[in-house]
């Protein structure tokens, strides 16, 4: 190369979400070799929860994509990238819209969610599209303006072209990545009278925390269970929480950036989700030597769990319930095998290797 390749990632914001997560922590780790990166976030420094400090971040100061529209324009035209990376899917239909008045550019759009699927929890539509830039677009019709669309999951690749025609060459799969701070070291758990279980996630339907805690009520056994995050569905997770009668069983902590410690010190993950994109909790659980017990959903689960290694994947509230009873009464988990099932497979030096791989494809 003869010079540094030029790279806009952009976001909505840097708050805490997976998208946020994983975004930043590319745009930090890339090859600065070989790559000029620039994180650009529509939104406000205050709103910023990840470490950026070895990175060039422009922030648009606006409270929503719509707006900060003209300020990508310009910013396109004045500097000129040589790839754009943005993702969520109103971001991304933005991008792929804003694609066509820059033929020089090249434009991949990060995807995080499995959009097709129908639950009565969840519901989505095949005509999905975005009311967050004005009028209802399809989400089809925004993507098919990309050059390239990263799948993180398996699912995810075939929900874009079985569902939207999303052609086989515009897609590329890459998982997530574990991150420097979740390695297997000392266990933290420590001999008690309870079991302890956590969740790390959003508290929004999606994240099925009502059924877990459901099925948690139903268990005769002593447990303490954690709830890392926050959302909008915050107040009508407690009222069960209340109307069981587990308040004093419960720890709720919004936010925090010690995630692997409290998974270290836990014995299981009790993961909810109707979707996902590609769980980082699951693989950062994993990786910390948790075993976790999930729901057979969409969106790359059945790629981190393998059943009776690192965990179990249940088809119903009973079977989860059961395995939940196996999992701390019979099953004996080796922490270091639990963590090398996704080690492996996912460290961060083979996903930033694929992502480096894809700039350089797509710019060829």
């Amino acid at each position: 190369m003869n010079k540094k390749i030029k790279i806009a990632f952009v976001l909505p914001s840097l708050v805490a979400g997976g998208a946020e997560r994983v975004m930043s922590f590319i745009a930090n780790n890339i090859s600065k070799e070989h790559f000029d990166t620039t994180l650009w976030i529509a939104g406000v420094p205050e709103d910023t929860v990840y470490n950026v400090d070895s990175i060039k971040v422009k922030y648009f100061n606006k409270s929503r994509v719509l707006t900060a529209i003209p300020s990508f324009f310009w910013s396109l035209q004045k500097e000129k990238p040589d790839l754009v990376v943005s993702s969520l899917c109103y971001l991304n239909t933005t991008m792929g819209l804003l694609s066509i008045f820059f033929p020089k550019i090249k434009f991949i759009g990060r995807e995080a969610n499995v959009h097709n699927v129908n639950t009565n929890e969840e519901k989505t539509e095949k005509t999905r599209g975005t009311k967050r830039i004005g009028a209802y677009i399809p989400l089809s019709f925004g993507y098919r303006f990309l050059d390239k669309i990263i799948c993180q999951s398996n699912d995810m690749y075939n929900d874009m072209k079985l569902n939207y025609g999303i052609p086989d060459y515009k897609l590329k799969t890459i998982n997530n990545p574990i991150t420097d701070n979740f390695k297997l070291e000392k266990r933290l758990v420590d001999k008690k009278d309870y079991f302890q279980f956590i969740t790390v996630g959003r508290l929004s339907k999606q994240k099925g925390h009502k059924r877990i805690i459901s099925v948690l009520a139903k268990l005769d056994i002593p447990f303490k269970y954690t709830i890392i995050g926050d959302g909008p569905l915050k107040e009508d997770i407690f009222n069960l929480i209340e109307e069981l009668g587990l308040s004093e069983k419960i720890i709720h902590i919004p936010y925090t950036n010690e995630v692997s410690k409290h998974l270290s010190k836990s014995d299981l993950f009790l993961q909810g989700s109707y979707f996902e994109g590609f769980p980082n909790c699951l693989l950062e659980s994993s990786a910390m030597g948790t075993p976790i017990v999930g729901y057979l959903a969409p969106g790359g689960i059945d790629e981190i769990i393998e059943n009776g290694i690192n965990g179990f994947i249940a088809a119903d509230e009973e079977q989860y319930a059961d395995y939940i009873l196996k999992s701390v009464n019979n099953h004996d988990w080796n922490p270091d095998i639990v963590s090398k099932t996704v080690t492996d497979k996912f460290s961060k030096d083979k996903i930033l290797k694929e992502y480096e791989s894809l700039f350089l494809e797509v710019l060829n």
